[in-house]
């Protein structure tokens, strides 16, 4: 792994694969829908949209052809604090790929007539969301968890913010936001850390986009969450035949060392079939088809979380079951078989999820926008194999127990039942 900081402030990563023949070229921003106030809420996910539709040199026919016309893929992602955009390509076409992603980053028009024709697929998007519930659910989740703060509002926006959004609001908000000093460049495959270095410095030189201002602005800081609601339902009432639910509690941020036992308590929980909960709701009881758990790590807050789809009658002994579970591995932890198990599954996906070019990009680029380090795969592994019993009773018993956050998508249309069991 090389890294490369311009007088800028932009950073470039990359990861060295000579093994292979492709190369994946990612820029990372340092912007999401964290980063917005209620009346703009959406505005790094329509932004991620608008870029695409044409720049000075290009318009949006361009943009995609110039990629697939040499067997390539382009897309992009917003989360909740980051936007990336990345181009997968033919190594040989690694200047391309280089070329075409600046071009968005620096060069975008953002035009009006865009920015009304992308509003309703924008608005697509949303209704697409709310029709799948196990989708759904998960927005639902952090804004039960959260409340109206920036990490309980969806990526998405709302239909009113959407459609009240202006031209004006979209572009001052990506030539505010769009900045060297918050951008990560990240590229991994055969390639040459120091002829990338070359490409970027010339592909996002235009404009003076990587000119050093004379007075560098402050540091932009991602607004605190509050904390986090527990013993709180959501619910939205939809009639179906199935319901899905989501119960949470308090986990880590992103910064905790205890990051890494969270991974391996939360995968022993939900992470596969042999995890106690599918065994316990899916196996034993034949209560649910899907049953997994997840984490997930912000800046300054986290949750662990906990799903499952059932037939809504059967809702209340699901929801009663996580808790029993929960509770019980507060207590007693969780065996060494359990653990050892669960290490394994954890290393043994991240292992998996490195056989390409683009998950390779991914984690470099994330890990030096998000955490201002990288951590080598062995450190990583390491980490997670150090993990140890009383590790894992200690953050289980430190986050388990108590309150918990309850949402619910289902034909609800009282949550009183559900109350006792999560309080």
């Amino acid at each position: 792994m090389a890294r490369t900081t311009l007088p800028s402030g932009l950073r470039i990563v990359t990861e060295e694969v000579s093994t292979v023949r492709s190369a994946t070229f990612g820029v990372w921003v340092n912007v999401g829908s964290r980063d917005e106030t209620p009346s703009v809420a959406g505005a790094s996910h329509f932004l991620e949209h608008l870029l695409f539709k044409g720049t000075t040199r290009r318009n949006a026919m361009e943009i995609s052809s110039s990629i697939e016309a040499v067997g390539g893929e382009m897309n992009a992602f917003t989360h909740k604090e980051y936007t990336c955009f990345y181009a997968r390509v033919i190594d040989v076409d690694l200047p391309l790929a280089v070329d075409v992603i600046s071009d968005l980053i620096t060069s975008s028009l953002v035009k009006a007539a865009d920015v009304d024709s992308e509003r309703s697929v924008v608005l697509e998007e949303i209704a697409m969301r709310d029709d799948d519930p196990s989708d759904l659910i998960h927005d639902l989740y952090l804004e039960t968890y959260y409340g109206d703060t920036q990490l309980g509002r969806s990526v998405l926006g709302t239909v009113d913010s959407i459609k009240n959004m202006s031209r004006s609001a979209v572009f001052n908000y990506y030539k505010k936001m769009y900045r060297p000093e918050d951008i990560v460049v990240a590229v991994a495959g055969n390639i040459s850390h120091k002829k990338v270095v070359k490409l970027v410095e010339q592909a996002l030189a235009r404009d003076g986009f990587l000119d050093v201002p004379d007075a560098k602005p402050a540091l932009r800081t991602s607004p605190k969450a509050r904390t986090p609601g527990s013993g709180t339902i959501g619910v939205i009432e939809r009639k179906s035949e199935q319901a899905h639910l989501l119960v949470g509690v308090d986990g880590v941020d992103r910064n905790d060392p205890r990051r890494f036992a969270m991974s391996v308590l939360a995968s022993a929980l939900g992470g596969g079939m042999s995890s106690r909960l599918f065994q316990e709701i899916r196996e034993k009881r034949g209560l649910a088809y899907s049953v997994y758990a997840y984490g997930q790590q912000f800046s300054g807050s986290g949750s662990l979380a906990f799903y499952a789809g059932c037939q809504p009658s059967k809702a209340l002994e699901v929801v009663q079951i996580i808790r029993d579970v929960t509770l019980d591995v507060a207590a007693n932890g969780l065996t060494d078989e359990e653990i050892t198990r669960a290490k394994g599954a954890v290393c043994g996906s991240l292992v998996l999820s490195q056989e390409d070019t683009g998950s390779q990009m991914s984690r470099i680029g994330k890990s030096e926008l998000v955490y201002g380090e990288i951590m080598s795969f062995d450190e990583i592994l390491a980490s997670i194999n150090r993990v140890s019993s009383q590790e894992i009773k200690e953050i289980a018993s430190a986050i388990l127990p108590g309150r918990s956050t309850l949402a619910l998508v289902g034909p609800f249309k009282s949550t009183s039942k559900f109350e006792k069991v999560i309080a």
